[in-house]
């Protein structure tokens, strides 16, 4: 346990809402079946070879969790889905087999999957799909989780690091890697590492080749990172202390080597305030003070003084390729660049 984790967060658990229709109150992992689909609004220039024409009607038999988006009318009764029938539909998808927890404790949220890390994957994709900008590049993701984002990211990369704390979610993070190492492209590399945000830069070297080094640095990685162009991450604000951990790594990460940009999605999550006699999203809050939005009347070039300057994605312009989840309007996608003067 860290010192900041109380034994209520130890303890207490806590389920995301895109696991609903999974079997409540299973321990131990459970395997879920993401549908990666091509919009038909999308005529993809890139990235066809991995889209496969299928029928509807194709499921795995082997799936033991199957993600189910819960829908409600206007008068708050649940909607279900209903196939059509008739003749068979088309479609042009493919799957990534996600192993995850249904519930956790706070401290290991990384073993679900999260709805801005869904948001996150149409992102990718769609960048995948109509552009070559994540071709061939270095790519880090901070707090990985189940590393869903990443491992789309190294069909196209050259190199992806998947970075998270704590074996247990390093673990599953590196199981999802084997189960879905099919999808990667072969010249590209995938590698889980172990980054406490809580810990300096640059993080201790691996000089032994043993199990409990399988997810340390070594010298030529740390090397990779500085040169690299694109940081990703998904839910990682929802706690102040974590924040100001995430952004303290952030800027040096951001203040080494090549200019990078952060795409980084986000759920607001409210609760009600004493202090404010309201419904308040603080953490979000917290997060905003980090930031100075693009095109605000203070310059957004920061003058002589270091800041971060973030640009809000307008996701009415990311189509949805991730089948299985709802979006809501409580999820944001943010585009960081960090200014050394």
């Amino acid at each position: 346990m860290d010192a900041g984790e109380s034994s209520e967060e130890q303890t207490e658990q806590v389920m995301s809402e895109v696991h609903v229709g999974c079997p409540p109150h299973s321990p131990g992992p459970h395997i879920s079946h993401f549908t990666i689909s091509l919009p038909p609004e999308v005529e993809p220039t890139r990235f066809n070879e991995l889209f496969k024409t299928e029928t509807e009607a194709a499921e795995d038999d082997d799936a033991v969790c199957e993600v189910q988006v819960i829908t409600f009318d206007r008068d708050g009764d649940l909607v279900l889905p209903r196939r059509e029938s008739g003749r068979k539909q088309y479609r042009q998808f493919f799957k990534m087999t996600i192993q995850h927890n249904i519930t956790s404790s706070i401290p290991s949220v990384g073993l679900q999957v999260w709805k801005a890390e869904l948001v996150l994957s149409d992102f990718v994709m769609h960048k995948m799909c109509t552009s070559s900008e994540f071709y061939g590049i270095v790519s880090l993701e901070l707090g990985a989780g189940t590393g869903l984002v990443g491992m789309l990211l190294a069909r196209v990369a050259r190199k992806v690091f998947l970075t998270d704390y704590g074996d247990e979610i390093l673990d599953n993070c590196a199981k999802n890697i084997e189960l879905n190492s099919g999808v990667f492209d072969r010249r590209g590399s995938v590698n889980v590492r172990e980054l406490n945000w809580m810990n300096p830069w640059p993080p201790n070297i691996s000089l032994a080749d043993s199990a409990s080094q399988r997810y340390s640095w070594n010298q030529s990685e740390l090397e990779e990172v500085k040169r690299a162009h694109l940081l990703v991450a998904a839910d990682v604000i929802y706690s102040d202390d974590l924040t100001d951990a995430f952004f303290s790594i952030l800027e040096r990460l951001m203040s080494l080597g090549s200019k990078k940009v952060l795409y980084l999605a986000l759920e607001k999550r409210y609760n009600f305030s004493i202090s404010d006699l309201d419904v308040v999203a603080n953490g979000y809050s917290h997060f905003r003070s980090y930031l100075r939005e693009e095109g605000e009347s203070k310059s957004p070039e920061c003058g002589s003084t270091p800041c971060f300057v973030g640009k809000r994605i307008d996701l009415n312009e990311i189509p949805q390729y991730v089948k299985e989840y709802d979006r809501g309007s409580d999820v944001e996608l943010w585009q960081i660049k960090y200014n050394k003067k």
